[in-house]
């Protein structure tokens, strides 16, 4: 029995002499699926993300944390280890994110109005909303 193709198909592939050859995954990307909306899923994710709105601080709670920055700043020789809870601003949105940061209290820079740790993490005082540590229990 033979078929119309029998003559041929058992050929070696044509390997052209003037065109290189595509890569193999060049030739996958001619098939990958087409995106007519390029961005929109990261837009609608940017928009469905949340985030936290400031809170305003009572004059109590922000003598309070004075007090407690002008201990650490005294007491800097003790490498004192606190957790801070600071805000931190969005790039995007209006809001933002409380962040908890622990560690050892490297320097207190009132002229910058931050905190430096001991990892070099910068803290900005202006948005501190509570700040603990063994060092307040004494």
């Amino acid at each position: 029995m033979t078929n119309a193709y029998d003559d041929i198909i058992r050929l070696p592939r044509h390997v052209s002499a003037k065109h290189p050859q595509m890569a193999v995954s060049d030739r996958a990307a001619q098939f990958a699926p087409f995106a007519a909306l390029t961005g929109h899923d990261a837009a609608i994710k940017e928009t469905a993300r949340l985030t936290d709105e400031r809170k305003e601080l009572d004059e109590y709670t922000m003598d309070a944390l004075r007090d407690r920055l002008q201990m650490i700043a005294e007491r800097l020789d003790e490498r004192p280890e606190i957790t801070v809870t600071y805000f931190r601003p969005d790039e995007k949105k209006t809001g933002g994110a409380y962040i908890a940061a622990a560690g050892v209290v490297k320097r207190v820079d009132e002229y910058k109005r931050v905190i430096v740790m001991g990892d070099g993490k910068m803290i900005p005082i202006d948005e501190i909303i509570s700040i603990e540590g063994e060092i307040f229990d004494t």
